[in-house]
């Protein structure tokens, strides 16, 4: 596994329509993600994250400009040969990834994307192995079907397969969608983890929660055109932005709001646990005061 920058130089994409014009999705998009960051993709419905996100993998070529993955350059001239050398660093976890589980055993279904990239049967497997022990799938279970899993059960094995081709990065799509509480911790803890070991994580969410918890950096795309780039906090400190983009602050954030209308400054923390601490020296430095 290899330290991967993502770079969008210019990057634009137009749906071929009924009409000459078709539909622009993605306009005149510049922006760096550094390696090893977790970066949030957000935006309202139809703001073109999906199809960003898409042409990282290269499973659409941009229609102008370019997307530079580690030393790999994705634009409108390449090459079907060279697609095979992205998708060994890039991995894409789809929303409710359990829908393409088809192999007749866990271990099987996670070994297949290994084989695929041309690894032999033997290291495939321990290549699906490590994966789904970093996931803490139950080892008894390997040799059973993964339809008969539970759901987040379901989900790990689904995760595990994109894991075990060792990308650089990794994008997922709404990763938490569908899941139960614990399910859901397990996968952001697992975020958490992946960004500890160097992988670069794109994540389309509509989790602000979640945003606020694992991204260094956020996009906000608006109707194709990339409308923010920089940091949770920055953003969620800005009202007029997130009400012109749809989006919601971060439970944390609108509570530390009507604190501030009530008199109590506490800044814009991105978690509850974080606002508790500013609580506590907020109340201690009043206690000091009297």
């Amino acid at each position: 596994m290899d330290m991967a920058e993502v770079k969008f130089k210019q990057v634009g994409y137009r749906y071929q329509g009924a009409d000459e014009q078709g539909t622009q999705a993605v306009v005149d998009l510049s922006a760096t993600i550094p390696s090893g960051t977790t970066a949030a993709i957000i935006g309202h419905t139809g703001s073109g994250k999906s199809t960003l996100m898409q042409m990282v993998d290269a499973l659409i070529l941009p229609t102008s400009g370019s997307i530079q993955v580690g030393d790999l350059t994705i634009d409108s001239q390449t090459a079907k040969k060279d697609l095979i050398n992205v998708h060994r660093r890039v991995g894409y976890v789809f929303q409710f990834p359990e829908k393409q589980l088809f192999a007749p055993t866990v271990i099987e279904d996670v070994a297949f994307g290994p084989q695929n990239l041309g690894k032999d049967a033997e290291e495939a497997k321990q290549a699906a192995n490590r994966a789904l022990t970093a996931l803490n799938f139950p080892a008894d279970r390997l040799q059973h079907s993964p339809l008969e899993l539970s759901g987040g059960q379901m989900r790990r094995v689904a995760l595990a397969g994109v894991l075990a081709m060792e990308p650089d990065v990794l994008i997922l799509d709404e990763p938490t969608a569908g899941l139960d509480p614990t399910g859901q911790e397990e996968l952001l803890t697992l975020v958490e983890k992946l960004h500890q070991q160097g992988v670069t994580v794109l994540m389309i969410t509509h989790q602000m929660d979640q945003v606020a918890r694992l991204a260094q950096q956020v996009l906000v795309l608006n109707q194709g055109s990339l409308v923010f780039d920089g940091r949770p906090a920055d953003l969620f400190a800005d009202p007029d932005l997130l009400q012109k983009n749809h989006l919601q602050a971060p439970q944390s954030v609108r509570f530390a709001h009507r604190l501030k209308q009530a008199g109590v400054e506490v800044g814009a923390p991105l978690s509850l646990n974080q606002l508790a601490d500013r609580l506590a020296t907020q109340l201690g430095g009043a206690d000091n005061d009297e």
